[in-house]
């Protein structure tokens, strides 16, 4: 049995969070750059421009790359041979507190829903927690903002609506929102399992590698179909028209029941932001 002391866990989450907010992916950045060789329509071009200067200079400076440093969402695979000393989720939002501290991160989150009184320290976290085989923790943290996270949808279709359902739903959805998510946006889509769940899949893909396609050849075939249908929409780069309304389209799926068919769409601003780390 490996130990892992909360200290070091603690260590981990502000170092990862500290670091997302400042330096977008690679593979982030690679499409962005990408799609702005590509774009012929110059207001898209220039909004794309300020979009790598911004993100180059929040590396270069040491600064967070928005201002909106986001809602604290932290995934841990824990693995079955360790033993982690202490309060898991408290070792976990101490990492949060200290990042949000060293790292200058807006202060974001509210402790009640309703009453509002801002915690002062963007605690606590939203943690996922799941066991898997092996002696090591994966970390990975993806600091959500919220002018995206409000644009996001659930909905309960049924199977006769199918694969041409779920199309619909998602377009609609990445319509609905326009410019508001700040475009070009990074779509998660979770298919199946529960109401819940189904929500939880579309932020999972949110983290996975823009240079990875769903594993399955039907999901991966049906991600560029999303992405093609979105860009057609032509909201553009901050809402500004051209063909670079999404970078990319991930689908995570699972086994549901045989009377439904849930669907969510997560959509991310593209200040798509995750790091993890391995302990």
């Amino acid at each position: 049995m490996r130990i892992i002391s909360a200290a070091d866990l603690s260590s981990a989450v502000k170092r990862l969070f500290v670091d997302a907010n400042r330096n977008l992916p690679g593979d982030m950045r690679s499409r962005i750059r990408a799609c702005r060789e590509k774009e012929t329509w110059a207001p898209a071009r220039e909004t794309l421009d300020l979009i790598i200067e911004n993100f180059e200079l929040a590396e270069k400076n040491r600064v967070p790359i928005c201002q909106d440093t986001g809602m604290a969402c932290v995934f841990l695979e824990i693995g079955c041979d360790v033993h982690i000393e202490g309060d898991v989720n408290e070792a976990v939002n101490q990492g949060v507190r200290e990042a949000c501290k060293e790292g200058y991160l807006r202060s974001s989150v509210v402790a009640d829903p309703l009453r509002r009184k801002n915690t002062g320290d963007n605690t606590p976290a939203v943690i996922y927690t799941e066991f898997v085989k092996g002696g090591s923790v994966v970390i990975t943290v993806a600091p959500k903002g919220f002018g995206s996270e409000n644009m996001s949808r659930t909905k309960m279709l049924v199977p006769s609506q199918g694969r041409e359902g779920v199309i619909d739903f998602v377009v609609s959805a990445v319509n609905e929102a326009g410019p508001n998510p700040c475009p070009p946006v990074v779509v998660g889509v979770g298919i199946g399992g529960t109401f819940d769940k189904a929500a939880l899949l579309s932020k999972k893909a949110l983290i996975r590698s823009l240079d990875k396609p769903n594993s399955d050849p039907y999901y991966a075939a049906l991600e560029e179909t999303l992405l093609e249908k979105i860009n057609a929409l032509g909201i553009g780069p901050q809402g500004f028209g051209g063909a670079t309304t999404a970078l990319a389209v991930a689908i995570e799926t699972m086994p549901t029941h045989i009377a439904g068919l849930p669907c969510a769409v997560n959509i991310n601003c593209h200040v798509s932001r995750h790091a993890s780390e391995v302990l």
